[in-house]
């Protein structure tokens, strides 16, 4: 089995040369973050993945994590990780300075939590869920909850999770029946049950924050009738130190097809007398304040379907190196590695383009999000807000579904022992799946993306990422060593241009036609933003190439780039047609016929 080596180099150049590190670090509150430090800390952070989680991941996935009376044991080592974890001071290292953060931009820890993700991405999963909990604290919670909360939290002390899923309300919040029942002292009693909660117990920390969606008696129906409660596993005294246990415990865990060693659980509130928690913000408003978790998860979902595609091809680039299979098609009479044979060339570019064209998009985003939250001109800010909401979609949707069919590409390359789970191909397949339902499935963020994000406001963000695209294919123009990834970017913003004034122009007058386009919409956007990527790529390789550099790396960048732009940015137009002209079919057959 290969084992997983971070891609320094490759996200070093992303974060340089595509997402703008020297602007990121020009920001306020970011003027210490210097080259030397970033690479520092992304060399750290890779021997970290490489030499401590990713030895369990293995482990993770036979053991499992254990429910017993209760309580869950996860698998051996990682409690000891976990605590190794929290104490080099990676839980909060891009967290609020004012409560134990290092307050580093987001690019950074996109390009660190990717590597925790492809080294074990069931580990991953706890800290997620507990910086989404910081997150949402931080901007709603009231100042006694910040102080009681947020530095035990950021430390990894405590960790956190988002109880929003119910047996009867999956995607549908406005069905939630957990109540809230006020106790006349400002704490509540909380009542109800919660499923598919993600680390809703373990025993890797002391105490567990529960943010957690209720009703309260007077509550109107539907989401407009919807709180946020804190609730923890212990009562926490007002001198910070821990309580009696409060009424909130897993009373299973289920069994899944993959992420084995994350307890995904059924959480139980008050079934001996009432679980207490603190009302988040104001009554009603706890979806609003849901969503900032939420948000903040659907990006790091879509980071998942990066990490274990980048985990994938390592491992089956490392097989195909090495197993030997075959005569070479041109004739050799020696057996050769299958690496040589050229469908299996064109499955490794496949995961590998993709795989960079996935990092770049996703990097680009968080840099637009740190100069969203820091930058000193509003318009400025509230320009790069309005790219990283349109994006947050399609870094989950897009990234989620390429990672899967990246994972998929894993196992072929290894043919029948992809088959084998000693390889461990199948465990990044399985661990995959899941990366495109949670978090709201391809289908809500294709929703998402058409109706808020571009309907709504008439395609003005939209249209102006187009400036860009168009502005990169016209740098490319001229050039005959670019001229067949010019061609492609052309062909594709045409492409993604014309299905977008399509969705502008009929959504408002059959939005069911339209909605049917939806994925589709979101794959040619995915496509065309990570070919326009690629695209960056290649001029920033070339810049490198003119000015002397002989490091094959950048050659490499080249070839991956030209390989993205005639093997996959083509799909473009195919998917225009049947964003434009799909819908009607679609739903011609009655449902009762389907």
């Amino acid at each position: 089995m290969s084992n997983y080596a971070a891609p320094v180099k490759d996200m070093l150049f992303v974060m340089n040369e595509l997402a703008g590190l020297d602007k990121v670090c020009a920001l306020p509150g970011c003027e210490d973050v210097t080259p030397d430090l970033v690479e520092s800390i992304l060399d750290e952070a890779g021997k970290f993945a490489s030499g401590v989680l990713a030895p369990l991941n293995k482990t993770g996935d036979e053991v499992g994590a254990r429910w017993h009376d209760r309580q869950v044991t996860m698998p051996p080592g990682f409690k000891e990780a976990y605590a190794q974890y929290a104490e080099a001071g990676w839980n909060g290292f891009d967290c609020n300075r004012h409560f134990g953060g290092q307050g580093l931009p987001r690019l950074l820890s996109a390009a660190v939590r990717e590597m925790w993700k492809s080294s074990n991405m069931a580990f991953s999963l706890c800290p997620l869920l507990t910086n989404g909990a910081i997150e949402a604290l931080e901007l709603s919670g009231s100042d006694v909850q910040k102080q009681m909360y947020l530095p035990n939290m950021i430390s990894g002390k405590w960790t956190g999770t988002m109880n929003l899923t119910e047996p009867q309300a999956g995607s549908d919040l406005a069905a939630v029946r957990t109540r809230a029942e006020p106790r006349g002292d400002g704490t509540y009693r909380i009542f109800g049950q919660k499923i598919f909660i993600t680390y809703g117990e373990h025993d890797m920390a002391e105490n567990i924050v529960h943010l957690v969606l209720a009703r309260l008696p007077d509550a109107p129906e539907g989401v407009k009738g919807i709180s946020l409660f804190v609730v923890p596993k212990f009562l926490v005294n007002a001198d910070g130190s821990l309580g009696e246990r409060n009424d909130a415990y897993c009373v299973s865990i289920e069994h899944k097809l993959g992420i084995h060693a994350s307890p995904t659980c059924v959480m139980a509130f008050g079934d001996q007398g009432g679980a207490i928690g603190t009302l988040v913000g104001r009554a009603n408003e706890g979806l609003k304040y849901m969503f900032v978790m939420m948000n903040a998860a659907r990006y790091a979902v879509g980071v998942e379907g990066l990490a274990l595609a980048e985990r994938a091809y390592q491992k089956a680039l490392a097989y195909a190196r090495e197993r030997v299979q075959g005569r070479a098609i041109e004739g050799s009479p020696a057996p050769v590695a299958i690496v040589h044979h050229p469908d299996v060339r064109r499955m490794l570019m496949t995961m590998r383009s993709q795989t960079e064209a996935m990092r770049a998009l996703a990097y680009a985003v968080a840099a637009a999000h740190d100069a969203a939250g820091r930058h000193p001109d509003p318009d400025e800010r509230q320009r790069n807000q309005a790219f990283v909401d349109l994006m947050i979609p399609v870094v989950k949707g897009w990234l989620t579904e390429t990672g899967n069919e990246i994972a998929y590409l894993g196992v072929q390359v290894h043919g029948g022992m992809g088959f084998i789970e000693e390889t461990g191909a199948a465990q990044h397949m399985r661990d995959a799946r899941i990366t495109t339902i949670y978090e709201g499935t391809t289908g809500i963020q294709a929703n998402d993306l058409i109706g808020r994000k571009l309907a709504r406001e008439g395609g003005a963000t939209l249209k102006a990422v187009i400036v860009m695209m168009r502005q990169t294919q016209a740098a490319l123009a001229g050039e005959s060593q670019w001229s067949r990834i010019a061609e492609a970017l052309g062909a594709g913003i045409d492409a993604l241009e014309k299905a977008a004034t399509y969705i502008v122009a009929q959504y408002g007058a059959d939005v069911r036609t339209v909605a049917v386009g939806a994925v589709p919409f979101l794959k040619l956007m995915g496509i065309v933003a990570g070919g326009w990527m690629m695209a960056r790529s290649a001029l920033a390789a070339g810049r490198h190439m003119a000015s002397g550099s002989t490091d094959s790396f950048y050659p490499a960048k080249m070839a991956s780039a030209e390989f993205f732009a005639t093997n996959i940015l083509p799909q473009a137009a195919g998917l225009a047609r049947v964003v434009v002209g799909g819908g009607a079919s679609a739903l011609a057959i009655p449902e009762a016929d389907l």
